[in-house]
């Protein structure tokens, strides 16, 4: 399996997809794309050297999915080699607008659009719209300018 990589300004995870990812029939389970679609969000933001706990420790800064809609076109199976393809098409003061995409051997299976919120972490859990700091969102913004930050 390839290592995870950045390709025309997206960062691309391959996942393989497991028995407990499909039903019966060996159709991948379809909440079971969100879950790529989070591993991709999170394995892009560590490839850019930004550690969730410790942003979290730090500034007391969390992030959370706000919207999302999703497009199956095509459904993913048992041992499929997946690629899960992000990138950043926005970044507000407490939002970065990410568009994802799921792939198996040049097909496109589906496309997801997510809206992310950071949000001050509280004892009681998530609380109130918290901005990120300036250099995370230079660094997000460069995604989008340079095809990768850094």
């Amino acid at each position: 399996m390839e290592a995870p990589h950045w390709e025309e300004g997206r960062f691309c995870l391959p996942v393989r997809v497991y028995y407990e990812d499909s039903d019966a029939g060996g159709i991948v389970y379809y909440a079971n794309y969100l879950k790529y679609a989070e591993r991709g969000r999170t394995e892009m933001l560590r490839d850019l050297g930004v550690n969730q706990s410790a942003l979290k420790s730090e500034s007391g800064l969390i992030f959370a999915v706000s919207e999302c809609q999703i497009r199956y076109r095509l459904p993913a199976r048992l041992d499929d080699l997946l690629q899960v393809k992000t990138r950043v098409a926005g970044v507000g003061a407490a939002r970065i607008e990410m568009l994802q995409e799921i792939w198996r051997d040049g097909d496109l299976l589906c496309e997801i659009g997510v809206r992310v919120v950071s949000l001050k972490n509280t004892e009681m859990g998530a609380g109130p719209p918290l901005r990120m700091p300036g250099p995370l969102r230079a660094l997000l913004t460069g995604t989008m300018e340079d095809g990768k930050a850094v």
